[in-house]
């Protein structure tokens, strides 16, 4: 395995994560199977692992401390907060009092007093995102966050949260988490190049195009059991198209003339460009995490790099996807439940 910095800071990441979003979902990984996985992880050399306090409610977390007890110092965490998990006011979003509230109850699921890289999950438009970043600077100060980064920020919220902790000489972010694949590439005109010419430190989600990529889809054109694909509702309309499928199979043709898969083409391809400091992939089994962990030794050559990203613009992907994901309730007025009213 080998490692990046991430960005310009001196993080060093291993070019494979671990995501740990179906960690405690139902019908996907329990505690065990989630442990058997990270400790494969471990064991491979991945030493970053990706979670939020919203994956399953918290039990991501969970049993992500549970997995890493007396192995915390070989794992680098990554959590998030924001995302509403629960309705009424203070219970979500980038104030304050929420942060300060978040960090505590991530750091008691994880079973750590440290968090190695937090990140604001999706940008809370309700207010300044001056009072995030002062929030989150104070909790590097405190030493319960070693670093800082963004998920689902446009390209010019990111670039404006830099400016703002600059100006109010805060930390600032090292990372920023987006979907971005061979089928998604709507983030390279304004994000990828803003986070290139800012230094900041790629980390691509959906990488696998929900699946599309992992060369399973395209014998069935159904989404494989168990998957994300197969249990978003949605997810594998937006994806198993006509025109998806066949540059799946133009990939894969490609790849397989260089002894190869289309899912290691997938890897191979993200980490060619040095922006990207790791690529997270979810994991099934020890088995998937050492498929994913081995794509990282095919190093593609820039003329490689060039060619399949050519076969790409012959046909560019339908699928509708934006980089980032906006979350509708930052517009609307909070609300108690009916569970918390009673």
């Amino acid at each position: 395995m080998k490692y990046r910095h991430v960005g310009n800071s001196g993080l060093e990441v291993s070019e494979i994560g671990l995501g740990a979003n179906s960690f405690g979902e139902p019908g996907r990984r329990d505690a065990s199977e989630s442990a058997f996985i990270i400790h494969a992880a471990i064991d491979l050399g991945i030493n970053f692992i990706d979670t939020s306090n919203v994956y399953a409610q918290g039990k991501s977390e969970e049993y992500i401390g549970q997995s890493l007890a007396g192995r915390r110092d070989e794992m680098l965490v990554a959590t998030k907060f924001g995302s509403r998990r629960v309705h009424g006011p203070n219970n979500f979003g980038g104030s304050r009092k929420f942060v300060m509230n978040a960090i505590e109850a991530s750091l008691h699921r994880l079973q750590t007093d440290y968090i190695d890289l937090y990140m604001i999950h999706r940008p809370d438009t309700r207010m300044p995102l001056a009072e995030t970043l002062r929030a989150m600077d104070d909790l590097v100060r405190q030493g319960k966050v070693r670093y800082v980064g963004c998920a689902n920020f446009e390209a010019w919220r990111m670039v404006d949260g830099l400016w703002v902790s600059r100006e109010m000489g805060l930390e600032k972010f090292i990372s920023s988490q987006f979907a971005y694949s061979m089928l998604n590439r709507s983030a390279e005109p304004e994000m990828m190049a803003a986070s290139r010419a800012h230094g900041i430190g790629v980390i691509p989600y959906l990488p696998l195009a929900a699946g599309l990529l992992s060369g399973k889809v395209t014998a069935t054109q159904s989404p494989v059991a168990g998957t994300r694909m197969a249990i978003e509702t949605g997810t594998a309309d937006r994806w198993i198209t006509s025109d998806n499928l066949a540059m799946v199979a133009k990939l894969d043709d490609w790849a397989r003339e260089r002894d190869h898969t289309v899912l290691e083409l997938a890897f191979a391809w993200l980490l060619a460009d040095p922006a990207v400091a790791t690529v997270i992939a979810g994991a099934s089994s020890p088995e998937q995490i050492a498929q994913n962990a081995a794509a990282a030794d095919w190093e593609l050559t820039p003329s490689e790099r060039t060619e399949v990203t050519g076969i790409l613009d012959s046909a560019p992907s339908g699928t509708p996807d934006d980089y980032y994901s906006v979350a509708a309730y930052f517009k609307e007025q909070t609300e108690v439940s009916p569970a918390m009213s009673r």
